[in-house]
């Protein structure tokens, strides 16, 4: 295992680094000048010559790439163009609230995923099959900003259950939870019910039963813990998918997490505080794909012994 995540160590390196560098010459191949964009359309020549300068945007792209790259290395990711603050320091406070909402996603994407899927498998082409596939089709098919307007105007605006935006306790998290959730809870029961079913038709499960198992502990020993590499595999990739959803969730919501950073960077076209969000996403992405490696070891042992 420890040599496993040295290599996914090593991946991860190349892999930041050429995110920085696709980042880096993507920002600075599109058109408009960030000077212009933070100063607005009537600043002087004067001073658009002088920020660039002091922001060392008059250099050669080798040359700000390799600065970026010493920087990024210590830690620093450089000051905000318009907010006028350190990069890390709006990442840092800013970060807790994606971490409350792809928690709350995550929790009702995997728990209600697995269980619908685990009983439309056990009640195989029955009426709760039916029902729990067609509700995970709908969650799968409707796109995240259109659940998120739904349930705004639906439960926050006509029923005044909870607030329609913003974030003053973790109830203002449900809403928000619910929308990025529902279609990564829609893919986990369709894939976890396709999964458990091709396992109860195993030989080993008939064997189980055979032994005088009842059908709980055949599904929890046996064919939960096969069942659930492919579950768990779509559980990590998953969690790229909640954080981009999180850019507009976050958006639509008005929650100050990461992703209303990064679409607020774009607007005001602000180089340094995008490079840090992309970057740092990018970061815990990889690490939820590494647990999720390090967890295969776990329920397969026929991975620990290299089979």
């Amino acid at each position: 295992m420890l040599k496993s995540i040295g290599k996914r160590v090593l991946q991860t390196l190349v892999v930041l680094f050429c995110v920085s560098l696709l980042i880096f010459i993507l920002l600075r191949i599109i058109p408009g000048d960030a000077i212009t964009t933070m100063m607005g359309e009537h600043a002087n020549a004067e001073t658009i010559e002088r920020l660039t300068k002091e922001m060392n945007l008059d250099k050669p792209f080798y040359v700000q790439f390799a600065s970026y790259l010493r920087d990024i290395c210590t830690g620093n990711f450089g000051s905000s163009y318009t907010l006028n603050k350190p990069v890390t320091e709006l990442i840092s406070a800013a970060f807790p609230n994606t971490v409350m909402l792809a928690v709350f996603a995550a929790l009702i994407a995997w728990v209600i995923g697995m269980v619908c899927g685990i009983i439309a498998a056990v009640r195989k082409d029955g009426i709760l099959d039916r029902l729990f596939m067609g509700f995970s089709l709908l969650g799968v098919s409707i796109p995240v900003f259109m659940v998120a307007m739904l349930l705004q105007y639906l439960v926050g605006y006509r029923l005044h259950w909870v607030d329609i935006s913003g974030v003053k306790n973790w109830t203002g998290f449900i809403l928000p939870a619910i929308a990025l959730g529902w279609n990564s809870a829609g893919s986990i029961a369709r894939l976890t019910r396709s999964t458990l079913v091709e396992v109860l038709q195993e030989d080993y499960i008939d064997t189980a039963k055979a032994k005088g198992l009842g059908q709980g502990a055949v599904l929890l020993l046996h064919a939960l813990r096969n069942a659930m590499l492919p579950v768990i595999t779509m559980m990590a990739l998953q969690i790229s998918s909640l954080l981009s959803g999180a850019v507009i969730t976050e958006t639509i919501f008005s929650i100050n997490g990461v992703g209303r950073l990064a679409v607020d960077a774009i607007t005001s076209r602000d180089i340094p505080l995008l490079q840090g969000t992309v970057l740092f996403t990018t970061v815990i992405v990889i690490v939820g794909n590494l647990i999720a490696d390090c967890l295969y070891t776990v329920l397969d042992p026929r991975i620990r012994k290299g089979a």
